[in-house]
């Protein structure tokens, strides 16, 4: 594990504290924030900002399968992971990894390898990576083989996923599609279509085996939520069994029934980036300015966290406070992480520092751990700490 950095006060930078920007220092020491006189680096210039926090994010696939046909070990992704989150002021991430029928690196088998893999990583990890298992809803047959997965890694939060609807409509509508779809999983398209019609059979042991599920994650401590809920009605009946967060509702419809039952509503950072969804499915920016969002994730494209709090900001429809919140606070809020998401005394030092006028993240520090630093910070970084250890030398 990286060493701590040592006790430090940062200087002269605007910080997020209490909804408000504010012309304040902010101390660190042992991991942790604190308060007292400390040796200064002046940051001048500088946004110093909560971690990110983002709940879901699938770009570690392309770290481990950059093309269909080129794999790389997942230790090596996962490092690579490790540093581009870093790189982008992320201090907490969720691995979003499918536990589906549609095998591959979605399938069961990955899904374990991921979660080894990522316990045997977690001694050199700069960011607090976890897992998200995506759990396909029509996979009832492993139940007992995930829950027992979960037990043995720790993992703290699944989505329910249902890929078959989908699946079914690209073999009647879009075949070559499907067959991309098969030879990323490793099949021919017959092999495909027998795995999607033997999935469709199952449909009558769903919710039973729903249920079960959700009462066994209450059991673990596990949060729930659904991922891609089209309307009200299914939103309403994954809240019912305790899968309250919606992640990605595609339809406006989703997003407002979740809202009304006080379920948290995630969006995806790229949407907002982009203009749109790039699968036609509901504007994120539309619903966030309808106040029908929560929070933003990566989704697949680390870098769009920090571009849509912007893009937000430009437009008027938030504060930097209220946008940032949206990727810090409010994710800490939903996941339950009371030691992050803010710059409070005592919590976790997760600080994401911001040259205000490029707008760029230039360092990244993660549990008292330096993760990332560039530009001009890292050479005021580099200047102050070579000054302290020269004071140290010389006494």
């Amino acid at each position: 594990m990286p060493q701590f950095l040592q006790p430090l006060r940062f200087t002269g930078a605007r910080i997020l504290r209490d909804g408000e920007l504010q012309k304040r220092s902010l101390a660190i020491t042992d991991g942790r924030i604190t308060k007292g006189p400390l040796p200064e680096v002046d940051l001048s210039g500088y946004l110093i900002l909560p971690g990110i926090i983002d709940l879901h994010g699938d770009a570690f696939e392309r770290h481990i399968v950059p093309r269909p046909a080129a794999d790389f070990s997942i230790g090596l992704g996962l490092a690579a992971t490790d540093r581009e989150a870093a790189a982008n002021g992320v201090t907490t991430a969720w691995l979003a990894q499918g536990w589906s029928w549609e095998g591959g690196h979605r399938g069961p088998d990955r899904a374990e390898a991921l979660m080894a893999t990522l316990d045997a990583y977690r001694a050199q990890m700069l960011t607090d990576l976890r897992i998200q298992i995506r759990c396909e809803t029509h996979l009832v047959d492993t139940a007992a083989r995930m829950l027992e997965a979960v037990r043995r890694h720790r993992i703290d939060y699944v989505v329910f996923n249902n890929h078959l609807d989908e699946a079914v409509e690209l073999a009647r509508t879009e075949p070559a599609r499907l067959t991309h779809w098969a030879q990323s999983a490793g099949r021919t398209v017959e092999e495909h279509l027998a795995a999607i019609e033997a999935t469709r059979k199952r449909t009558p042991e769903v919710p039973r085996h729903l249920c079960y599920l959700a009462e066994m994650f209450d059991e673990i401590g596990v949060l729930y939520g659904s991922h891609d809920d089209p309307d009200g009605e299914t939103r309403e009946r994954f809240s019912m069994i305790g899968a309250r967060i919606a992640e990605f509702p595609t339809s406006r419809r989703a997003a407002a029934a979740a809202k009304a039952m006080n379920d948290p509503v995630i969006l995806g950072a790229p949407n907002v980036v982009r203009g749109g969804s790039q699968s036609g499915n509901v504007s994120a920016a539309d619903l966030i300015s309808q106040g029908l969002c929560d929070a933003l994730v990566s989704d697949y494209y680390y870098p769009a966290l920090l571009h849509a709090v912007w893009h937000l900001v430009d437009r008027g429809l938030k504060t930097l406070p209220q946008a940032w919140a949206m990727v810090s606070e409010k994710p800490a809020e939903i996941l339950r992480l009371p030691d992050r998401g803010r710059l409070d005394f005592g919590r976790r030092a997760d600080l994401c520092v911001v040259n205000e006028e490029t707008r760029a993240v230039e360092m990244t520090i993660s549990g008292g751990r330096l993760t990332y630093l560039a530009g001009e910070a890292a050479h005021r970084f580099a200047h102050r700490i070579n000054a302290l250890d020269m004071a140290v030398a010389a006494e």
